[in-house]
This record gives C-alpha cells, sequence and structure tokens, in this order.
C-alpha cells in the first residue's frame, strides 16, 4: 500500500511538470488578466486583474520591477518570474 502512494505521488508530480514548463514570456503591458495568470508563476487571477488595473490606471510598466508598485506583487514574485516579464514584445524586462 505504501508503495502505491508512492507510486501514484511520483505519477500526478511528472503529470504536472510539463504544465510549469510552459508558462513562458508574457507581456505584461499588452496581455489580458487570464493570460497573465496562466504564464507567470505565483500570480493567480485576483493578482493578474490587479496587474492589468494598475497598468490601466498608471500607464505602461517600464522594468518588470515596476510591478512591485501592484498591491500583491512582490519582489519574490518578480524574480521567480523575472525572465518571463516582458514589457515590450520580443525582450525580457530589464531588471
Amino acid at each position: 500500500m505504501k508503495n502505491l502512494r508512492h507510486i501514484l505521488a511520483g505519477t500526478a508530480v511528472s503529470l504536472l511538470l510539463p504544465l510549469s514548463a510552459w508558462a513562458g514570456p508574457v507581456n505584461v503591458n499588452t496581455a489580458n488578466a487570464e493570460t497573465i495568470s496562466a504564464e507567470l508563476q505565483g500570480v493567480g487571477l485576483t493578482k493578474a486583474n490587479a496587474i492589468v488595473e494598475y497598468r490601466e490606471e498608471h500607464g505602461p510598466f517600464r522594468s518588470a520591477n515596476d510591478l512591485a508598485e501592484v498591491k500583491g506583487i512582490g519582489q519574490r514574485t518578480i524574480e521567480i518570474n523575472q525572465g518571463d516579464i516582458l514589457v515590450q514584445d520580443g525582450e525580457i524586462s530589464p531588471k
């Protein structure tokens, strides 16, 4: 029984790993909340909506670090996603 649990747990983890590999670059100045939440780790729909609302109110983000101005987005979230945050199409955001 214990071995079966380990096998099932390992299978579940292996099925989820490819999903995280699909997360990828997203332009936080043009993407909608659903896309932002799907592409950035640790950013759910509520935080993604906050990013969109902040952008609409204050204008485009100039760098990934500008996301720290959004309520609920901390420096750790920015660090985790640094390579996937775009502020212009095709360009990874500078720090």
